[in-house]
């Protein structure tokens, strides 16, 4: 079928839904990337339709990676153990396991602690994204000394959007610990970074997180940075 006709069937999916059974007979390797996602989106919508064809579809082509993307939309169990074995069985973090954890991001408590620790290890920016999106749906289950040593080495990244990832896990917690980490990161981290650590101590909103924004709103010698910690001081009391 030609590519213009399915990109127009997909444009009037909202009017006129799709079967999944349509969408698995029109996928096809030979179609071009962004047209295979699309289709493959649309499945993984589908959840429990759309991961019966899903699986059949890997069975005919193999794993590839915009049907691994649709595993993981699809949320559903038999996805996940099908993803997880797919894990267990390339050992090395290597490109072509990237896509499988960032379709198991959702499921991250069910993946193994070492693979969560390679990925913050790894050097590659996806992969330690990658790591961190795992690690916010596992939190829950460490200390906030367990969730600092994990986020050690994303908060010491020398990329922005990957500090930014790791404190954007810690501001779910309102331990002094992580409070006083993040009091860091407004004084040390680059501008971006920094922003985004003075709002992670805004949403915080502890009597700790307090006393460190009031404190950097004193001691910061960087004008601009004294005004986000009184910005955020002024959001907390006026709420």
């Amino acid at each position: 079928m030609n590519e213009a006709v399915l990109w127009e069937r997909l444009s009037k999916s909202r009017r006129a839904p799709l079967e999944p059974e349509w969408l698995g007979e029109v996928y096809s390797p030979g179609l071009s990337v962004e047209l295979r996602r699309a289709l493959c989106e649309k499945l993984g919508m589908l959840a429990e339709q759309g991961w019966s064809v899903i699986e059949q579809l890997i069975q005919r082509h193999g794993a590839l990676p915009d049907l691994v993307m649709a595993a993981g939309l699809c949320h559903q169990p038999e996805a996940r153990d099908w993803l997880l074995d797919q894990l267990r069985n390339n050992s090395e973090l290597a490109e072509v396991n990237l896509c499988l954890l960032e379709a198991l991001s959702c499921w991250g408590a069910d993946v193994p602690e070492t693979v969560v620790q390679e990925c913050l290890h790894h050097p590659g920016q996806h992969h330690r994204l990658a790591g961190l999106q795992l690690l916010g749906f596992r939190s829950h289950s460490l200390s906030d000394d367990e969730l600092l040593l994990f986020c050690s080495e994303p908060l010491n990244d020398f990329r922005d959007p990957v500090v930014i990832a790791a404190i954007r896990v810690l501001q779910r917690r309102d331990g002094s610990a992580i409070s006083e980490r993040l009091s860091e990161l407004c004084k040390t981290g680059s501008d971006v970074v920094a922003g985004a650590a003075f709002r992670a101590l805004g949403c915080i909103a502890t009597p700790v997180s307090q006393r460190c924004l009031l404190e950097l709103s004193q001691n910061l010698s960087d004008a601009s940075r004294q005004q986000l910690a009184r910005q955020q001081l002024q959001q907390q009391f006026r709420s």
